[in-house]
C-alpha cells in the first residue's frame, strides 16, 4: 500500500465539488444539487483512491451524513469530532481540500486521518477507535466553562460502542453538559464484522420486523416539524418507536435522549433532523443506518477488504499481489498449525481477524478463537485469565494498538508472571497510515518490564522459529514484533527450531566495526557492511534476535575488540534497542562508541517508507558515513 509522493496529475473534480472551497459553499447550494454533489464526491473518492489506496468503504458510507453536517453546522466554530477519523475524507473535501484528495496518504499529501495541524476544521485529531465521545465531551465542557454557545457533534461508528473509552464517556455526558449531539453511524462493521453483545443489539434493531415502519415514522416526524407542534410530535414518535423496539433504551439509561434509527443516506431527512437537534438542550443520540461502501459494488461485496486497501482496478476492485506470503499470513498459518498440535493454544484478536490473519485460525480452530471487539485492555486481561488456568494464549494486536493495553501488560500479565504471548503486527514504520499507526514505540514501552522476553526476526524463516519458541515458553510473558507485508521473502524450512533465549546470531566476524541489525533493519546492516568493506574495514555482522534479554556475551566481546558498534532498528532511538545496548556496555564498564540508526525523537509523518528513511538518515550510506568518522 505504498506510494511515492503526491500525485502530479489530479483527476478532474465534478463541477459542484470543484466549487466547494469551504463549508459555506455547501450552504449556498440548492437542495436539489446536494444529491448531485454526493454523486460527485463518490466518483472522486472511487477514482482517486484507486491510485493511492485508502479507507474507501467507510467514506462511501458517510457521504450524505457529512454533507448534512456541513449544511446544518458551521465549522470551525461548531466542532465535529470523528471517531478514528478514517471516515474523514468527505469532511476534508467539504472543507477546502477537495482539490488535494488525490494526494491522500502520499508523502506531503493529505493525511489519511484528521489532524488539527492540517486544517482549522479538524477540531480533534484521531486514528484510534473510541476517542470521539470523550474528546467531544471535553470540547463541550470547555465551551460551557468559557460561556460559549457553539455545537459539538461526535460521530462514531457502532463498533466504537464496543470500546471501553466510549462507554466511559457515555457514563459522564449527562453529568457534564446539556448541549451535546452524538451520531451513532450504524453499519455493522469496524474493519471486520462487529462482534459482541452490543453489536448484536444494534443488529437486532436493524433486522426487527418493525424497523421499516419506525424509519417511516421518523421521516414523517421530521417533515412535520414546525413551531410548537414539533416537540409534541417528537415525543409521540419517540414513544411509539420505543414501544416497538426499545423497551429498555440503552442510551436513556445514560441520561441521553435517543432518536432513530433513520436512513443515513436520506439527505433531506438528515438535514431536517439535525436542524431539530440543534434546538434541543439535552444531550442526544441520533442513530442512523448507513451502508459501508455505498456506490461501489466491489466495496459493498467485500466491506472488510475495502475498509482500507492499496491501489485497485476501478472496473472490478481487484488488487495486485506479490504471491509471497506476508508476515501476517505466516503468523496466522503458523499459529493455526501449532494449535492443531497443542490443544492449549488460544488465539485472541481485538476486532482484527483479517488484518492479523487470525481468520485462518478462526476457520480451522473456531472453538479456541476469540475476537473481543475493539477492546485491547479487556483482551490483555482476558488472555491473562486464560494463562492463569494453564492455556497458552497468543494475543495478536497491532503495535500501535497494543499501547492501549500497557497497564494490563504490566499489572495483569508480567507482575503475575503469566505466559501471555504478545504478537505485535505492523511494528516499525506503517508508511502511508502515518503517526497514529506507526509501530515505533513498543521496544521502549516493553523493554523496561521485568521478566518479559522480546524478540524480532530478521526474516520469515526466523519468524516461524520465534513463534515456535514462544509457544514453548511457559515461564513468563513474551513478545514479538514484526512488520506489515514481507520482510525478505525468505523460504521457510520444513522443521522449525527452538531458539536459545537471549542468544544472538553472529553472521560474520570482524575486528574494526560490529553492525547489529535488528529485525527488518538487518538487511540495512548487510548493505552497510558492503560499503564499509569497500573502504578496507573488517566488519562483523550480528543478528541480535532478542531485544530482551540481550546477548551480553556477544555485545561485550565485540565492544572489546572493535573500534565502534552500530545498531539498526525500525523504532525511535529514544529508549530503543540501541539505547539498551549502550546501557549494557555501560554496566559492563566498556566505553566503545555506539552509533545508532533509527527514528528521531519525533512523530514521523506519513508517506512512502523509502522516502521517509532517506529524509531521516536511515540508510546504509548514512550509517557508513557516521561509522567512518571514527577511522
Amino acid at each position: 500500500m505504498t506510494t511515492t509522493s503526491a500525485c502530479s496529475d489530479p483527476p478532474a473534480l465534478g463541477p459542484l465539488l470543484a466549487g466547494i472551497h469551504s463549508p459555506d459553499d455547501v450552504k449556498q447550494l440548492a437542495d436539489e444539487e446536494l444529491m448531485l454533489l454526493a454523486a460527485e464526491i463518490r466518483h472522486s473518492l472511487i477514482t482517486s483512491l484507486s491510485k493511492t489506496g485508502g479507507h474507501l468503504g467507510p467514506n462511501l458510507g458517510v457521504v450524505e451524513l457529512t454533507i448534512a453536517l456541513h449544511r446544518v453546522f458551521s465549522t470551525p466554530g461548531d466542532k465535529l469530532v470523528f471517531d478514528v477519523a478514517h471516515q474523514g475524507y468527505v469532511h476534508k473535501m467539504l472543507t477546502g481540500r477537495a482539490s488535494r484528495i488525490h494526494t491522500i496518504r502520499t508523502y506531503q499529501g493529505l493525511n489519511g486521518f484528521l489532524l488539527r495541524s492540517e486544517s482549522p476544521h479538524d477540531a480533534y485529531g484521531a486514528g484510534h477507535a473510541g476517542t470521539a465521545l470523550s474528546a467531544a465531551l471535553g470540547l463541550a465542557a470547555a465551551r460551557d466553562l468559557a460561556g460559549g454557545n457553539h455545537h459539538v457533534v461526535a460521530i462514531a461508528g457502532d463498533a466504537a460502542f464496543t470500546c471501553g473509552p466510549t462507554l466511559e464517556a457515555l457514563n459522564n455526558i449527562a453529568e457534564t453538559t446539556r448541549k451535546f449531539i452524538v451520531v451513532l453511524n450504524d453499519n455493522e462493521w469496524s474493519i471486520d464484522k462487529n462482534v459482541g453483545a452490543i453489536a448484536r443489539y444494534f443488529n437486532a434493531l436493524q433486522t426487527h420486523s418493525t424497523y421499516a415502519a419506525v424509519r417511516s415514522k421518523a421521516a414523517e416526524f421530521v417533515e412535520k416539524i414546525a413551531g410548537k407542534a414539533a416537540r409534541s410530535l417528537a415525543h409521540k414518535v419517540e414513544e411509539s418507536a420505543k414501544n416497538l423496539l426499545f423497551p429498555n433504551v440503552l442510551f436513556e439509561k445514560f441520561g441521553m435522549r435517543y432518536y432513530g434509527p433513520i436512513d443515513g443516506h436520506d439527505l433531506r431527512l438528515l438535514i431536517r433532523t439535525f436542524e431539530h437537534l440543534k434546538t434541543l438542550h439535552d444531550p442526544v443520540v441520533l442513530h442512523i443506518i448507513t451502508e459501508k461502501g455505498r456506490g461501489y459494488q466491489p466495496a459493498l461485496d467485500d466491506p472488510g477488504k475495502f475498509h482500507g486497501l492499496g491501489a485497485y482496478k476501478l472496473e472490478d476492485g481487484t488488487t495486485g499481489t506479490s504471491g509471497t506470503p506476508t508476515c501476517s499470513e505466516i503468523f496466522g498459518r503458523t499459529l493455526t498449525d501449532l494449535a492443531h498440535q497443542d490443544s492449549k493454544i488460544i488465539a485472541i484478536t481485538a476486532a482484527m481477524p483479517g488484518g492479523t490473519k487470525l481468520d485462518i485460525f478462526k476457520d480451522e480452530v473456531p472453538e479456541r478463537y476469540f475476537d473481543v471487539g475493539i477492546a485491547e485492555e479487556h483482551a490483555a486481561i482476558f488472555a491473562a485469565g486464560l494463562a492463569a488456568e494453564g492455556f497458552r494464549p497468543f494475543l495478536a494486536i497491532y503495535s500501535t494498538f497494543m499501547q492501549r493495553a500497557y497497564d494490563m501488560i504490566i499489572h495483569d500479565i508480567a507482575l503475575q508472571g503469566l505466559p501471555v504471548r504478545l504478537c505485535m503486527d505492523r511494528s516499525g514504520l506503517s508508511g502511508d497510515d502515518g503517526p497514529t499507526h506507526h509501530g515505533l514505540f513498543d521496544i521502549g514501552y516493553l523493554r523496561l518490564i521485568p521478566g518479559l522476553i522480546h524478540m524480532q526476526p530478521k526474516d520469515e524463516d526466523e519468524f516461524v522459529d520465534m513463534l515456535h519458541t514462544m509457544a514453548a515458553h511457559d515461564a513468563g510473558p513474551s513478545a514479538i514484533r514484526y512488520p506489515r507485508g514481507i520482510i525478505k521473502g525468505t523460504p521457510i524450512k520444513r522443521s522449525p527450531r527452538l531458539l536459545d533465549l537471549g542468544k544472538a546470531e553472529i553472521v560474520a566476524d570482524g575486528t574494526d566495526v560490529a553492525l547489529i541489525g535488528l529485525g527488518t533493519f538487518f538487511e540495512m546492516a548487510e548493505h552497510t557492511k558492503v560499503l564499509l568493506a569497500a573502504k578496507g574495514l573488517s566488519v562483523a555482522l550480528i543478528n541480535p534476535r532478542f531485544i530482551k534479554p540481550l546477548d551480553t556475551a556477544v555485545l561485550t566481546t565485540y565492544a572489546a575488540k572493535c573500534k565502534v558498534l552500530c545498531t539498526f532498528e525500525d523504532h525511535v532511538l529514544t529508549n530503543g534497542f540501541g539505547a539498551a545496548v549502550i546501557e549494557q556496555l555501560h554496566t559492563a564498564g566498556l566505553h566503545t562508541p555506539v552509533e545508532r540508526i533509527g527514528w528521531p525523537d519525533a512523530f514521523i509523518q506519513h508517506g512512502n517508507p523509502d522516502i521517509l528513511r532517506d529524509l531521516h538518515g536511515l540508510t546504509p550510506a548514512h550509517a557508513a558515513e557516521k561509522i567512518l568518522r571514527h577511522f
